[in-house]
């Protein structure tokens, strides 16, 4: 008798158990398909890892650049602490500086001087800077794609973001390319523009 008031608790407990799943089932949301890459498909090799990322960056930085107005590349904020801070077109001459010298340091070539204060590049107006600007990712992109699993701990040396390797020398350079793009980003508002990047989502100046 009691074995039988056993089975009996048993099922009724199994029936209560899957009620109360399916009905949880039923109110809980889908399961969520794994995201995929913000810039396309899953990269497939590491100099697809990085270089994909260094592109996507490259592109926003590129769009900052164009947006400004040629009379407005020498504004630099006056409100606030910024003595020494760069001019637009400094700032977007240093970029381009520091990308070349960052992968010729990772070819193992002599990088440009003084990137610091720009280079020795006679680029100076909007249009020969957007040009400079082009040409540095256009190298920093074709240099990358050497990037594998071989060579990626390979030791790099020189003056900018070195010792480190092969890897290390790619990582820096989006690094830098992004924190340049937050500060220009800044310039762009206080003179009422929207970054491009902002601008595909309908934000106002506000």
């Amino acid at each position: 008798m009691r074995a039988i008031v056993l089975l009996r608790v048993s099922i009724v407990l199994f029936a209560v158990s899957s009620n109360a799943q399916s009905a949880r089932a039923q109110n809980e949301p889908p399961a969520k398909k794994p995201e995929r890459s913000f810039i396309g498909e899953v990269p497939k090799s590491i100099s697809m890892s990085v270089g994909e990322t260094l592109q996507f960056v490259e592109g926003e930085f590129l769009g900052v650049a164009e947006a400004m107005p040629e009379e407005k590349y020498d504004f630099v904020p006056t409100i606030g602490k910024f003595d020494d801070a760069r001019t637009f077109r400094e700032q977007v001459k240093h970029v381009a500086c520091v990308q070349f010298a960052l992968f010729n340091e990772f070819e193992g070539k002599q990088p440009p001087p003084l990137c610091e204060k720009g280079g020795s590049s006679p680029a100076k107006t909007k249009a020969e800077l957007i040009q400079y600007l082009k040409e540095s990712f256009d190298y920093s992109n074709s240099v990358v794609s050497q990037l594998n699993a071989a060579n990626s701990l390979d030791r790099v040396d020189g003056r900018y973001a070195a010792p480190t390797t092969k890897l290390g020398i790619s990582v820096a350079s989006i690094w830098h390319v992004t924190d340049h793009y937050g500060q220009l980003v800044e310039y762009l508002r206080m003179n009422g523009i929207v970054p491009p990047l902002t601008q595909q989502y309908g934000v106002k100046v506000r």
